[in-house]
């Protein structure tokens, strides 16, 4: 695996500053709108890119009324699974505009894939890089997908064992992958600071001898900080 890469010409590696990405997911409420301003704040705030996540409320869940789909506790408690990503998601039909107002002011977007049409339509925009979310980590095609775009591969490791880390990183490598950034992730919402156990990151680079990082959940900025400073 490389130890130092490029997203957009921008440099990544220890020898430069870290890559700093926000998240703007479903924090659009399904307004365009919103979802620019979203874009614009984040490049006034001084971050390097901004990321989407594509997806369909079909490609993570099944349009089902059975109990196993029907959420239990917090927020949304009661409601199911398919509506709240029928709700949450960006609609794809936006994507175009939003790539292209990140290119006019001037700051990187890209997105989490979850399925391979969602590949085909981020390489029609000509996405500089992409990242995998920690429950498609073992999504081999959809993994295999991505590596074979040439692009730098970001994957979260939330939901992942060790040993499905180790794998994915093997299997990245034996079909010709090594633009890899390995990110330390809590998957929990919000996650708690004191859970953050960053040296999580020291053992990611040890254990793999890849680019590592933190997909941040945590309130706040103390813990970024922390990761930063690391």
């Amino acid at each position: 695996m490389l130890n130092e890469m490029k997203i957009d010409s921008r440099d990544i590696g220890p020898a430069h500053p870290p890559y700093i990405i926000a998240e703007i997911s479903g924090n659009h409420n399904g307004d365009i709108n919103r979802a620019k301003a979203l874009i614009r704040v984040a490049k006034e705030s001084g971050a390097c890119a901004v990321k989407l996540q594509t997806y369909t409320a079909d490609s993570l869940t099944i349009d089902s009324h059975s109990d196993q789909f029907i959420i239990k506790e917090g927020t949304w408690a009661g409601r199911r699974l398919y509506d709240l990503y029928t709700e949450a998601h960006t609609p794809w039909d936006w994507f175009s505009e939003l790539f292209a107002y990140a290119k006019e002011i001037g700051i990187t977007i890209f997105s989490s894939p979850f399925d391979l049409k969602a590949v085909e339509l981020l390489e029609e925009l000509d996405a500089p890089a992409y990242k995998i979310a920690s429950n498609e980590l073992v999504d081999w095609p959809l993994v295999e997908a991505v590596v074979r775009t040439g692009k730098p591969l970001i994957i979260s490791t939330g939901a992942a064992s060790k040993q499905d880390i180790a794998d994915t990183l093997e299997f990245i490598k034996e079909i010709g992958g090594n633009q890899v950034i390995v990110l330390h992730c809590v998957s929990s919402y919000p996650a708690l600071p004191e859970d953050s156990n960053l040296g999580t990151m020291v053992d990611l680079k040890n254990s793999y001898g890849v680019l590592i990082g933190l997909s941040d959940h945590t309130l706040g900025t103390a813990t970024s900080i922390a990761a930063v400073a690391m």
